[in-house]
């Protein structure tokens, strides 16, 4: 029996009863959908029992939620939030944070009023990794004891070694990595929940392409309900989907490179470094023909030889590639 058919028969054996559990008029699927308590979350045991605690004992931490992208980790800041009746706010970390100046009028604004349910107030501060490591992140660490006696702070980020050990020695830390006894019972829960969106949607599918888009992405599930609906839009969803996904969209990457949006690229990468990076190499490679001009087609090629050659040595293969793509920004000539 193979991968795919394991997963559909412990679905079967698990699917008794899933209701959807956020049926508010929202177009975007991940928003509709959201788990908005604790139970309804995919995760790990581990995980959920440590929120269930801070729910029992009424009480929040500053918190560092650290994990692959799409995972649930705000999502599950949100339901505890929901559970206390804690007024929060959700700060985006790569839009807001860059700026000390915003983030302090936002927080300040937010946190300077008593909460109407009386419990703490909490800032949920996202993708707190792309915040600038030497001028904001200390003004965060100042900021939680400032605000200490009335605010709870919640970073999530994909990549812990990227908050400063101040930030780190404020916060509790969860790990959201999906323990391998856990994969399989988490896998079928995501699958369960995809056919529950369909059925809602009167989306009709395959269960098996519904099987590959889980193991494609796990543990994205949010990746996995964006594909959904965006490939769902026709009313089916076949094999035409698998298809789709076998080649990786480089348009928007090479969009943000033609107009230097640099902090752009950047998170692009970030959302994309699963992939492995000697496979984005030479995509790359693939789509500037037709982006960069002629006369810059050969410096073009020069920089992704090095960087990739240079990828064999180097310590963290993501910035490697990041810088790659900040040369060829730099040197290469963009056609309109």
């Amino acid at each position: 029996m193979g991968v795919s058919e394991l997963i559909i028969g412990l679905m079967h054996e698990h699917s008794e009863g899933f209701v959807p559990f956020n049926m508010r008029q929202e177009f975007l699927f991940v928003e509709k959908y959201r788990p908005q308590t604790i139970e309804d979350t995919i995760l790990p045991k581990g995980v959920k029992k440590s929120f269930n605690e801070f729910v029992k004992n009424q009480e929040i931490p500053n918190l560092l939620l650290c994990g692959t992208a799409g995972t649930g980790k705000t999502t599950i800041a949100k339901a505890m939030c929901n559970e206390l009746g804690a007024d929060f706010i959700v700060i985006n970390g790569s839009d807001e944070g860059r700026l000390i100046d915003t983030l302090r009028t936002k927080i300040k604004n937010f946190a300077s009023t008593v909460s109407l349910s009386g419990g703490p107030k909490v800032v949920i501060l996202d993708e707190a990794d792309y915040i600038s490591a030497e001028s904001v992140q200390p003004a965060l660490r100042n900021f939680i004891e400032e605000f200490s006696s009335n605010c709870r702070f919640i970073f999530t980020c994909n990549y812990k070694n990227r908050i400063i050990a101040p930030l780190h020695s404020r916060c509790t830390v969860i790990d959201f990595t999906m323990p391998n006894s856990e994969k399989q019972k988490l896998a079928v829960e995501g699958l369960e929940r995809l056919k529950s969106i369909c059925d809602n949607e009167s989306i009709k599918y395959d269960e098996k392409v519904l099987v590959e888009l889980i193991m494609k992405f796990f543990p994205d599930f949010r990746r996995c309900i964006n594909e959904v609906q965006r490939y769902g839009a026709s009313g089916v969803i076949d094999s035409g989907l698998l298809a789709t996904l076998s080649e990786e969209k480089l348009t928007p990457l090479i969009d943000m490179m033609a107009d230097k949006n640099w902090s752009g690229m950047r998170k692009w990468v970030g959302q994309n470094s699963d992939n492995d990076f000697n496979t984005l190499y030479r995509k790359v490679f693939d789509s500037l023909e037709k982006r960069v001009s002629k006369s810059s087609i050969p410096a073009a090629v020069l920089i992704i030889a090095d960087y990739q050659y240079k990828s064999a040595f180097s310590m963290d293969s993501e910035i490697n590639f990041v810088a790659c793509l900040t040369e060829i920004m730099k040197e290469c000539e963009w056609e309109k």
